[in-house]
């Protein structure tokens, strides 16, 4: 019944797109600096807030969805990913074509139906489905919103301006988990997925009406199979944007590993029972914290010296940690310490990484951000399963992927400046 119910729903959904794409006809009102920074964050966030706040769920939805093996929880938060990857790929030649807007309002109404299907779940295998249509749908909001930075800001400065998106972006995996604890307090992990449901409501509103199209008509490229082959090729075969997209994968195939075990770690290993929020958010701050300083850093000094400062202190960390790791099970505080000095760093890898990759490809915005993002989702997807799977009661498999992963991408990006930043690989 459920499944003929979400499939009405989504034909329903599909027909109405057309609808929805039109309301880009309606005159905007254009967003200020501050305005902008907040929506794009917030726009961006949709992804965040749909991992964050269902962190403190994962026991009650693998206890009432019956879900027997402990570590499948994490699939709650990797297929949501995996739809991210997929709808990457889409979004940015699309909206190459026809601009930024309508991408953006048909995956706000992908999101809204994932959400409503997750609410109304009544197996594992469709709340799975569900995260990856949220996923699917969130991948519009993502790329769009890098790809209308990149129209209007460029090099350091949209270093600058993704650092000052972060600090906003950041309050949502801060607070979200809060909010995920309070709503269970009240009710089940289902009324976290109708708060998905309004807050994209409220968002897609906000972007409706306060962002205008900024991609004229004169810079638009017809969406032709030979074209968007050739612009792949560019994309892919541009050393730097292929070098700092492997980079971002592997940095984040780290981070993302440790956001699907963390429930694990913190609630079952370390036993912080309700508290595992304030450590969550803790953690979390820091990278926002990092994001405030290197919005200024970069500024001062060169972007690919701040990512091999950072990458020297995250693998200097995670070396020492992961030796006494092997000596005794470390204490929470020893945990907490190593993992908010690396985040210090790892806030900077995010803003200047994706910064970095999207130096060069200034004419092809939208397929560039697809394609980099897409590879870089489904590399750190990959990563973070091999790493959440691995969990087996202690922190190891966490410290080993920190500093090997980080390592490889230290390696990685010296080669790089060893051999110059020639355009073609």
């Amino acid at each position: 019944m459920l499944t003929k119910h979400s499939s009405a729903l989504g034909k329903r959904l599909f027909d109405s797109m057309p609808r929805l794409a039109s309301v880009q006809k309606i005159v905007v009102k254009p967003a200020g600096h501050l305005e902008f920074i907040a929506l794009m964050a917030f726009t961006m966030a949709m992804v965040s807030i749909s991992i964050s706040i269902v962190l403190p769920a994962l026991s009650f939805i693998a206890s009432d969805l019956k879900i027997v093996e402990a570590n499948h929880r994490q699939l709650v938060v990797g297929v949501l990913f995996l739809g991210l990857g997929v709808g990457q790929l889409v979004y940015g030649p699309i909206s190459d074509t026809i601009g930024r807007r309508s991408p953006m309002i048909v995956g706000f109404a992908i999101y809204l139906f994932g959400s409503l299907l997750a609410a109304l779940a009544d197996s594992f295998i469709l709340l799975l489905f569900a995260r990856f249509l949220q996923g699917l749908g969130a991948a519009g909001p993502r790329i769009m919103s890098l790809a209308i930075i990149r129209d209007r800001v460029a090099g350091a400065n949209m270093a600058q301006v993704m650092s000052q998106i972060m600090m906003v972006f950041i309050l949502v995996p801060v607070l979200a988990p809060s909010f995920g604890e309070l709503i269970l307090m009240v009710g089940t992990w289902r009324f976290i997925f109708w708060l998905h449901l309004t807050a994209a409501t409220l968002t897609l509103l906000w972007f409706v009406f306060r962002q205008p199209e900024t991609l004229p008509l004169v810079k638009r490229r017809k969406l032709r199979f030979v074209r968007l082959l050739a612009t792949f090729r560019h994309t892919v075969t541009t050393k730097q944007t292929l070098v700092y997209t492997i980079a971002s994968g592997l940095v984040f195939g780290s981070f993302l590993g440790y956001v699907s075990s963390s429930q694990q770690i913190l609630q079952d290993y370390y036993g912080v029972g309700k508290l595992f929020v304030i450590y969550f958010s803790s953690l979390a701050a820091s990278i926002g914290i990092s994001s405030y300083f290197n919005s200024r850093l970069v500024m001062k000094f060169e972007m690919r010296r701040l990512c091999l400062w950072a990458l020297t202190a995250t693998i200097g960390l995670s070396g020492c940690f992961l030796l006494l790791s092997m000596i005794q099970p470390p204490p929470l505080w020893l945990f907490m310490s190593w993992l908010l000095i690396s985040f210090l760093a790892v806030g900077t890898l995010f803003s200047n990484f994706h910064a970095l990759a999207m130096e060069p490809m200034g004419r092809i915005a939208g397929m560039a951000s697809s394609v980099s993002s897409a590879f870089m989702t489904f590399l750190s997807v990959l990563l973070a399963y091999i790493v959440g799977q691995a969990y087996n009661h202690s922190v190891m498999p966490l410290a080993i992927s920190f500093f090997v992963l980080h390592s490889i991408t230290l390696v990685l990006i010296l080669l790089f400046d060893q051999k110059g930043s020639s355009p073609q690989a």
